[in-house]
């Protein structure tokens, strides 16, 4: 049974395509069907979500949706409207455009308007691009089917952006897309690219229903739909439409669809949007490193106001140190940038700096002592071993150094960063540790400043530890009493003995111990190593060891005109007495 009717089925199909094909053009426009096409994901956006557009919220008024009995009109209102809409390109009617402007007019009405007012600031950037490449305007709704003009949209395909390019097609345009830019989401970038890709398309098939086609599924599946139709001959849209896949089938009359309800969204009850305060753009170029947060603190703007203004920077960072990129900003914001940019580039620059040399096992914290090579490390195994006999501690601490409280007065013009580069550590440091909020601060401020201060390993002293060795005895002679008072005298008094001696041994390898450091003291110290970081001077590494620069200059070879250090690099430094001897020198 399921064999023939199959088979009367196909043949069915197959009577009804040949009178398809007998039919003109035009018939073919108007009259054509279709249950099975697939509408754009941009009709799947959340209004709610699109609603929490900063532009949305601060500069406009959404449009009031009065219902009512407008809603939707009869298809031969529908047609004679398109047909009287300026265009270049053709804006035929029939039943699946019919159903996609209903579908806009009911169950998305909110989301047209949402789109009216987003294209209130997007519209102009979109016509000013088309005009520049000189296509037809009407192009400027595609986003509206792309994308639902959403400058942050990512397909499930992963296209992106207001005219959502795939990443093959936007590398091949030019575009960036890395971990921290992707200027898809650049509205004036990806417009303009979007108006070329155009362009090319519309020179490939000098058809503008076939080039918006191949923009949905790309010039291959458009180029397979023409063999498939007849190949030679078959040039228009509506001829192949069968052939096409499911997707771009619905895509054109949606594209027409768009048109229609962002020209005539007033014939069924949505008012216009109303703008309540206008936002004129400019942009600067920046060349540094610069994140959001510093940019919306010295010029007093909304992080979200510069989010929405620049979607393109995908994690609030301009890394404008790889290359010079464009900001935009409110007009009157402009010149602000421009003349405040070294304040914005060092607000709270320590948190926002990242690290160019590092080295492997060293602590990212405040108190990080320089690395010396490990010069700290081989004295402290020196003595370590002198002392291995006797089982003696060494002051470890003070090998490296020690957490000092000071108190700083501020002077006339210093500021917190001056003050952080004066001890070596870091801006936000001196705010949590005074309970500052803004990080202000005037003449006659007393601020508390925690720095570790360096011991040089030679100044290391052994700690020799016999009173440990007699508190052992006592506790030993009180074991033996015991242990006599229940027989076992003999045993515990040996015990003592032993113990005893150990003592007298113990001691007298202390002394001996201290002989040969008696000796490294007669001997010249050695130099210390330090390892340069960013924002050492060699005044200040100076200032740090309690030496001169001059004796540095001399422990390093370096000749007295050359002041100049690379961060990474290490610098011998000098004892005290050597700073001594280069001052009488002078």
């Amino acid at each position: 049974m399921k064999k023939p009717i199959f088979v009367t089925l196909f043949a069915i199909g197959l009577s009804a395509f040949a009178a398809m094909g007998a039919q003109s053009i035009l018939e073919i426009k108007n009259s054509i069907t279709d249950d099975n096409i697939i509408a754009p994901e941009s009709f799947e956006t959340q209004t709610r979500l699109l609603e929490e557009n900063f532009y949305l919220k601060n500069y406009v008024v959404p449009g009031i949706d009065t219902g009512g009995a407008t809603q939707t009109a009869s298809p031969s209102v529908y047609e004679e409207r398109l047909k009287k809409l300026p265009t270049e390109i053709e804006l035929p009617y029939n039943s699946i455009v019919g159903n996609y402007i209903d579908m806009y007019l009911t169950k998305r009405r909110s989301l047209v308007a949402d789109m009216l007012a987003l294209h209130s600031y997007y519209g102009p950037i979109f016509v000013e691009e088309l005009l520049k490449e000189g296509m037809p305007t009407e192009l400027q709704y595609l986003p509206v089917i792309e994308s639902a003009i959403n400058p942050n949209a990512v397909s499930r395909a992963g296209a992106a952006g207001l005219w959502q390019f795939m990443p093959a097609t936007a590398k091949g345009l030019g575009m960036e897309v890395n971990s921290l830019i992707d200027e898809r989401r650049d509205p004036r970038l990806s417009s303009r690219n979007a108006a070329r890709y155009l362009k090319q398309l519309y020179e490939i098939y000098n058809d503008w229903s076939l080039a918006i086609a191949a923009y949905n599924c790309g010039p291959g599946n458009v180029n397979k739909a023409l063999r498939r139709a007849g190949g030679e001959g078959k040039r228009d849209y509506w001829e192949i439409y069968n052939c096409l896949p499911a997707e771009t089938r619905g895509y054109v009359p949606a594209f027409i669809a768009a048109n229609y309800v962002m020209n005539y969204y007033g014939q069924h009850g949505i008012s216009p949007t109303v703008i309540k305060r206008h936002l004129t753009t400019d942009t600067v170029v920046v060349n540094k490193y610069v994140h959001f947060n510093q940019i919306a603190a010295v010029l007093n703007i909304p992080v979200d106001e510069i989010r929405m203004l620049n979607p393109q920077y995908r994690k609030d960072i301009i890394p404008g140190d790889y290359r010079p990129y464009t900001l935009t900003l409110p007009t009157q914001q402009c010149l602000s940038y421009v003349m405040s940019e070294k304040r914005i580039i060092g607000y709270d620059s320590e948190l926002y700096a990242r690290r160019s040399y590092v080295e492997p096992g060293e602590s990212t914290s405040v108190s990080v002592v320089e690395s010396d090579n490990g010069v700290s490390n081989l004295a402290h195994a020196s003595k370590q071993t002198s002392n291995a006999d006797t089982n003696n501690e060494i002051a470890q601490t003070q090998a490296s150094g020690k957490m000092v409280v000071k108190t700083h007065t501020v002077s006339r013009g210093e500021s917190i960063r001056d003050i952080a580069r004066l001890y070596g550590v870091s801006a936000t440091d001196i705010k949590r540790w005074n309970h500052l909020r803004r990080g202000k601060v005037k003449e006659g401020d007393k601020l508390t400043i925690e720095v570790y201060e360096r011991i040089s390993p030679e100044s290391v002293k052994v700690v020799a530890a016999p009173e440990v060795a007699q508190v052992s005895a006592e506790e030993l002679r009180e074991s033996a009493q015991k242990l006599e008072s229940v027989g076992g005298k003999s045993s515990s008094v040996s015990a003592v003995k032993a113990r005893e001696s150990s003592s007298k041994e113990t001691k007298t390898s202390s002394v001996a111990a201290k002989k040969p450091a008696a000796k490294a003291k007669a001997s010249a110290p050695k130099p210390t190593i330090h390892k340069i970081r960013n924002g050492d001077t060699l005044d200040k590494i100076a200032r740090q060891y309690g030496t001169t620069v001059a004796a540095i200059q001399a422990a390093n070879g370096m000749k007295k005109s050359n002041t100049s250090i690379r961060a990474g690099k290490t610098l011998k430094i000098p004892p005290k007495t050597a700073a001594k001897k280069s001052r009488r020198r002078r």
